[in-house]
């Protein structure tokens, strides 16, 4: 336990040590919620859905978590080149305890990531409709940080150079942010689109916010935490499957 907490602790850290990252990546969330949502706001409003703020704010949480959970894997393949993980994997400690402690931490990250997008969110205007089911929305939170973050170590794990690391960050963020139904609904939407946003985990993960939140869940709240919590167990194992796999 110990040196789960040590990594958990060594990851919030290294993030509240960089305020140019912290700053840099709540850029792209603050400009998404304030340009598409008063952009898009009155013709979401038009078209019957309501205020897009409070449609849109829960997606815009999610992305923020999204980012942040998947590139914390990068520092895998920084702390490969530094030396960092050759000490850390040569110690007298199990590679799973590891690779949990960096789980833990990084996904702290995230989260914290997506409290500070929701707040920002309240000052522009964003008012969540349950308050008794705030707490669920934070389990939310910690499920789409949890998956990510043990998405993002186990591409790390088999990838040597930061460049390969970012391409493949690139060809997966925005398919899985655009086909979440984070910007729009997914009622009545063609097949093709439908079926992916049904296999896109961050899909679940919007729903469960956007339930607890403002009472807008599409698949149902039960739905979305089942499908959560299990393939957030089953990329737990994956990861650290993969992440015992590197040389030390």
């Amino acid at each position: 336990m110990q040196t789960i907490y040590i990594l958990w602790l060594r990851q919030i850290k290294r993030y509240f040590r960089s305020k140019t990252r912290i700053v840099g990546s709540l850029g792209q969330p603050l400009l998404l919620l304030l340009a598409l949502g008063f952009g898009f706001g009155p013709i979401f409003q038009k078209a019957g859905g309501g205020n897009y703020i409070q449609f849109l704010a829960p997606g815009i949480i999610s992305m923020g978590i999204l980012f942040i959970a998947l590139f914390s894997g990068i520092e895998i393949i920084w702390d490969k080149q530094f030396g960092f993980l050759k000490e850390t994997l040569v110690a007298p400690v199990s590679r799973f305890k590891i690779m949990i402690g960096r789980t833990l931490g990084g996904g702290t990250v995230a989260v914290i990531q997506g409290l500070i997008i929701f707040i920002i969110s309240l000052l522009v205007g964003f008012r969540p409709m349950n308050f008794h089911l705030l707490l669920l929305s934070f389990i939310f939170m910690a499920l789409i940080a949890l998956f990510f973050t043990a998405l993002g170590t186990a591409i790390a794990s088999v990838l040597g150079d930061m460049q390969g690391f970012q391409l493949i960050m690139n060809f997966l963020l925005m398919p899985l942010f655009f086909l979440s139904g984070a910007l729009f609904p997914l009622q009545g939407l063609p097949k093709a689109i439908t079926v992916a946003a049904s296999i896109n985990p961050l899909s679940y993960g919007v729903d469960g916010l956007r339930g607890t939140l403002v009472n807008g869940a599409h698949f149902g709240l039960l739905t979305d935490f089942l499908v959560l919590s299990i393939i957030t167990i089953v990329m737990l194992i994956i990861g650290s499957f993969l992440f015992s796999k590197i040389e030390s």
